[in-house]
Order: structure tokens, then sequence, then C-alpha cells
């Protein structure tokens, strides 16, 4: 089971303002190369990434707010990860944060990554380095994401994680589970402004074994800050290339991540939970006329009661019974761009608990067109 670190970074987010999102709903057109899975055509895709990317820097009207940009699992070429960095480092604006799976790379290659940013990943250098030193496998398919980050004065850090547990195509491809199995998670704790967040990259969002299970570590963590530090997991991002992203296995977790049904859970009562997901247009895997990618969504508890809304573009529901509000998103390749307010109450005196649409975005002549123009407030009583 992986080890949580905790990371401090100066980010300072806009007390008592929204936060503001941007889902990148994006289609992944994967080949198979050496027993593992590849982006078909890397310069296509960095291609089109680079026209989010540039819409986000550019950051017409209130695009310039946006806090958090999310990538689905294996969005970036891994040929293409320096490019990606380097547009990031020099573009993107202070104060925000970048989310993106990288197709599957030899562990070799990922450890020559976190060579390169090592001030940011010691630990998980460690293990791996630890890993490689048991035997020969430098030429193990990883799975891996990255945090990008750029600080409230322009220091640019990277963070990475190796995915724990591989997807059911991986284990087909290799029915010895030969896939490498990161160790080490970060949690960052935003400065000055306390927030505090992880990502995870799909399976392991469900991921267990007889002894454990991903997400009950999570919880203990975030109870272990609510009771010593009075702090919570403000935000958990999930990066999938999920054919199946309402599969009972993930309806199984959000019920218990949010129900309290077996622990009191305090530290992630206030969660708000996000899935980027691949659109429908993924390609290159067996079987897709029975699968179903897309559905971007985003989970809260029940508590705060956003009013029901369905439209061609999403729709607002509890998941068929959970404790949780849910937007949900189509299938379609889209980027959403939302927000929430940081800690749901906006006033003490009111009960308030605004969620925005504020546009949704499709691809068109090599760009984005907004094709939501009116904001979509979602708002209830928090019992």
């Amino acid at each position: 089971m992986f080890e949580i670190i905790e990371k401090h970074i100066n980010v300072d987010l806009p007390l008592g303002d929204p936060l503001y999102y941007m889902v990148c709903q994006l289609p992944n057109h994967l080949g198979l190369a050496d027993f593992s899975c590849r982006l078909a055509n890397p310069k296509n895709k960095w291609d089109e990434l680079k026209t989010v990317f540039e819409l986000v820097a550019t950051g017409e009207g209130n695009l310039k707010k946006c806090h958090f940009v999310a990538f689905p699992e294996a969005a970036i070429p891994g040929e293409y990860v320096d490019s990606a960095l380097t547009f990031i480092e020099e573009r993107f604006r202070p104060n925000s944060v970048t989310f993106f799976g990288v197709d599957h790379v030899p562990l070799v290659e990922y450890r020559e990554l976190l060579e390169r940013y090592s001030d940011d990943n010691p630990e998980a250098l460690a293990s791996v380095i630890q890993d490689l030193d048991s035997g020969d496998i430098d030429e193990l398919p990883t799975n891996c994401s990255i945090t990008a980050i750029k600080e409230n004065d322009g220091r640019f850090r990277v963070f990475m994680q190796a995915k724990s547990h591989p997807y059911v195509g991986e284990e087909h491809l290799d029915s010895q589970h030969n896939l490498y199995r990161g160790k080490v998670f970060p949690l960052f704790h935003c400065q000055p402004t306390s927030f505090t967040f992880m990502s995870l990259i799909c399976f392991d969002y469900v991921y267990r074994d007889l002894h454990q299970s991903n997400i009950s570590a999570i919880v203990d963590k975030a109870n272990h800050l609510y009771f010593n530090r009075r702090q919570q997991l403000d935000l958990l991002m999930v990066l999938e290339c999920n054919p199946k992203p309402e599969h009972t296995a993930f309806r199984d977790v959000v019920n218990g991540f949010y129900g309290e049904y077996m622990q009191y859970t305090p530290g992630v009562r206030n969660t708000v939970t996000v899935f980027c997901n691949t659109s429908a247009e993924t390609s290159g895997l067996p079987k897709k006329e029975a699968l179903s990618f897309g559905h971007s969504s985003v989970f809260i508890h029940k508590s705060h009661k956003m009013s029901s809304a369905d439209t061609p573009e999403y729709l607002v529901d509890n998941f068929g019974g959970l404790p949780v509000c849910r937007l949900r998103f189509g299938e379609e390749t889209r980027l959403y761009y939302f927000s929430l307010p940081m800690f749901h109450e906006l006033d003490p005196r009111t009960t308030r608990t605004p969620m925005k649409v504020h546009g949704i975005f499709t691809s068109m002549n090599n760009g984005w067109q907004r094709i939501e123009d009116k904001v979509s407030n979602f708002s209830g009583t928090k019992s």
C-alpha cells in the first residue's frame, strides 16, 4: 500500500472567493507498444493539448481566474512531458495547479524524470531506486501522473506519482501484473491559505488488497489532519481513462467515502471529489462498442443539497440515491469550466452553497469555442 507524503506549497488561493476548475475531457487514441499502452500519434496528441494550454494561458474573460486544470490519465505522450512542463512554467499564471497523466514509459525513464525534479520528489525517487536495485526491471512499463504547480512568486514545482494498481487491460497484457506499482503519493498543503488536496490515477481510487484499501488510507490521513490540526482534505482529483466510470466498484467507494458507514469521517465530509475522464472518442481498446468513456463528474456531500438539473451537457443528481450531490457531464469531447467556494460556506450568516458552471467548450477549427454562454447556478441549503 502506498505512503502519503505531505508537501507544503506556496499557493495563495483567494480567501472568500470561489476556486475555479477546468476539467479537460479529451480523447485518448491508444496503441500497443512493447506490451504497454502508448498514445498512437504523439505529435497529433501534443498539438491538441497545446490548444488547451493556449486557451488557459491566454485566459480570456474569467478564464484568467483558473486555479486547477486537470487532464485525463495517459493524456500526454512521454516524449512531450518536457514540452508540457516548459509551457506551464513559462505561460501559466502564478497560484495555479495542473494535473495530467502520462502514457506508459519505462521505469528507467520515470526515474530520470524524478531525478530532474528530485528536490520535490526525494521519497518517490528513493523508492524507485530501491526497486530498480532489486532486479532487472529497467523497462517495466510505468503509468504515472504529474502535478505541476506555479507558486505565488512564480517558482515552478513538479511532483510525480506512479499508479499503484494497473487497470484490467494492463492486467490482461501481462497476466503476472508485471507493471510498476507506485508507493508514494503526495498530499499538498497550500500556504498561506489552508487548502489541502491530493490526486489519484483512476483505479488507485478503488484499489484494495486483503489488508488495506487506498481510499481508507486517505480517509484515515484526512481524519488525522482533522483531529490533530483541525484541517481536512478539501479536494481529491482523480485522473481517468476509464471505459466504465460508473462501475459499481467506483459507486461503492463513493458511497463509503461520503456515507460514514464504517467510521466517523470528518476529515473528508467536505471534500470535493473531481473525476476527469477521457471522452467517448477514445479509441484503441478492444470491444470499445461495449464501453462508455466520458462522464467526468464532481461530487460533494449531500448536506449541501444542490438543486437538481438536467441539460443536454450535464445533470445534477444523487447518483442513484447515494449520500452525495453529483454534477455529471456528458461523454463528448469538452472542456468544463466551473467554480466552487473554497470552504463551502460563503458567509456565516447564510447556508447557501453555490456551484457554478461558467463555460463549456467544444473543439472547433483547431481551437475551442464556448457553447454554454449562460452561467448555471446550483444552490441549496446546507443542513
